[in-house]
């Protein structure tokens, strides 16, 4: 693939994709402004996934994995069994109650659940730090995209991506972008899946379902150039690989963003057959990213070229080399751009309409403006939007690390924080506040602890892993919260008879 040129075919598909999202963005505005940042509703469970799917679906499932694949081999499988199993999580523990206390956001659950606003403030300002941290994922990958569409450097790449992602919300309209979703979804799936057919067939691999076929590659890699893809621990560690699965678990059970699709669905069971959904359409994606690393690595091998030896960047961009290094045509590679540059606009809008939605209906009306009218908390939202987007790119000027480890990154503060306050809250009656603000101060500290003074005590950053921290850590918080909320006051009679009886001794609908 050439670099320092623009990329005109692949630059036109790009353009004809987002000209499509906008035009259907456009097509739903005018809907009420106190609908700002997660309203809007979801016709059909198939349809409620479909949205659970695209909001998912981010720069790191669509080019991050691809890349840590490319990279570590098995060891990349705690991605997909860690962000899947989130969801099964989700399914069992939390969808169908999280529905039932019909609340619109992550801090209003928590401030209703727990009885306080001091821990919905918390809840609301965690919400914003996983948010900024989040999103410096998704604006690394769109910085790539568009350093290879406009054959720019990465820092100016990270200037124009910034400009194109709020150009393009504020021209569909907040409630376009939430219900352009589902159409997200469709592009994305057709942009991932057709290329790697495309790929399989050319090397003569089952071509149809191209998740199964890879594996072909795999075996040829092993023998004839000595690359054991599929050895489980080669370099790295059982506890490394449980930890980082589980902290991803943890933290897609946590995850502001996607609680969010919850609280909006109609019925009981809406939200449960949607996460089912959610789920499929999921793995048909996370299925495939393994290809594209393994047919990446082989191409690599068959043309003598030395693993990852462009670094990271060129790893977080292995979807795009692997079209490329296959001698697809460039419109195939326009397509993957395509794809990836939806995703993480799709995730990135998502993320930053939650952000502000935290800001201005649960700090802004509570800390800075007590009288706020519904028009001043719109006005505050869409300002915070612009201040994290700001945030945001500032941080993303430099590459803290590939892409998937970064949103992992943000996935161990949900696990450590929103994670425990959730489970508590939903299953046991007697979790208070002085509990949930005990637990929640302490995942922050265990999820920052390894950042800071990681270097200088490695004990700290073995046992709390900077991307896997939620291992051990979300279990240790929610001691702190059953100790603490068992040595002060219980929760009122009120909300522990609304736990008991209209959470779990309700009928469905």
């Amino acid at each position: 693939m050439a670099y320092g040129m623009v990329q005109m075919v692949p630059l036109a598909i790009v353009a004809g994709m987002f000209a499509l999202f906008i035009i259907s963005g456009l097509s739903n505005r005018g809907k009420p402004a106190s609908e700002y940042g997660f309203g809007g509703s979801y016709t059909g469970r198939i349809g409620i996934g479909a949205g659970i799917a695209s909001n998912w679906m981010s720069a790191a499932s669509f080019l991050g994995m691809a890349g840590v694949f490319y990279l570590k081999g098995y060891f990349a499988m705690a991605y997909v069994v860690g962000w899947t199993g989130g969801y099964v999580l989700l399914l069992v523990l939390m969808a169908t109650q999280i529905r039932r206390f019909g609340k619109f956001t992550t801090p209003d659950f928590v401030g209703f659940r727990y009885e306080s606003d001091t821990a919905r403030t918390l809840a609301a300002l965690i919400s914003i730090i996983i948010t900024i941290i989040y999103c410096v994922a998704q604006f690394r990958g769109i910085a790539l995209l568009v350093s290879w569409l406009f054959g720019i450097a990465y820092i100016p790449a990270v200037v124009v991506g910034t400009v194109l992602l709020v150009s393009f919300i504020v021209l569909s309209g907040v409630l376009g972008v939430a219900r352009n979703q589902k159409l997200h979804y469709f592009v994305l799936i057709i942009t991932f899946i057709l290329p790697l057919m495309l790929l399989t067939r050319k090397l003569g691999y089952f071509w149809v379902l191209p998740q199964f076929g890879y594996g072909e590659a795999i075996g040829e890699l092993q023998q004839q150039f000595g690359y054991n893809w599929s050895e489980p621990f080669a370099n790295t560690t059982l506890f490394e690989w449980f930890a980082l699965c589980f902290t991803l678990m943890f933290g897609t059970a946590g995850l502001p963003h996607v609680l969010s699709r919850f609280y909006m669905v109609p019925g009981i069971r809406d939200a449960r057959w949607g996460v089912v959904w959610g789920l499929f359409f999921i793995a048909l994606i996370y299925w495939s990213a393994p290809a594209y690393g393994v047919l990446a690595r082989l191409f690599e091998a068959r043309n003598g070229l030395t693993l990852n030896g462009g670094g990271a960047d060129a790893a977080d961009m292995i979807v795009l080399s692997a079209a490329g290094l296959g001698g697809l045509p460039i419109w195939v590679v326009g397509l993957l751009a395509a794809g990836g540059m939806s995703a993480a606009f799709s995730s990135t809008a998502g993320l930053l309409m939650t952000g502000s939605a935290s800001f201005s209906f649960d700090i802004y009306p509570r800390l800075i403006n007590p009288g706020a009218s519904e028009r001043d908390k719109v006005y505050a939202a869409k300002g915070f939007f612009l201040f994290l987007a700001a945030v945001v790119m500032v941080l993303t000027f430099q590459p803290w690390g590939m892409i998937a480890e970064i949103a992992a990154f943000a996935f161990a503060v949900a696990g450590n924080t929103i994670f425990p306050a959730f489970l508590l809250g939903i299953w046991w009656p007697r979790a208070n506040a002085a509990g949930v603000i005990s637990g929640m101060l302490t995942g922050l500290i265990i999820s920052f602890t390894p950042l800071f003074i990681g270097d200088s005590l490695p004990f700290i950053s073995q046992l709390f892993p900077l991307t896997s921290s939620a291992f051990i850590g979300a279990p240790l918080v929610m001691i702190v919260m059953i100790v603490t909320s068992l040595l002060t006051a219980p929760p009122s009679a009120a909300i522990r008879l609304f736990v008991s009886r209209d959470v779990h001794n309700c009928p469905e609908n």
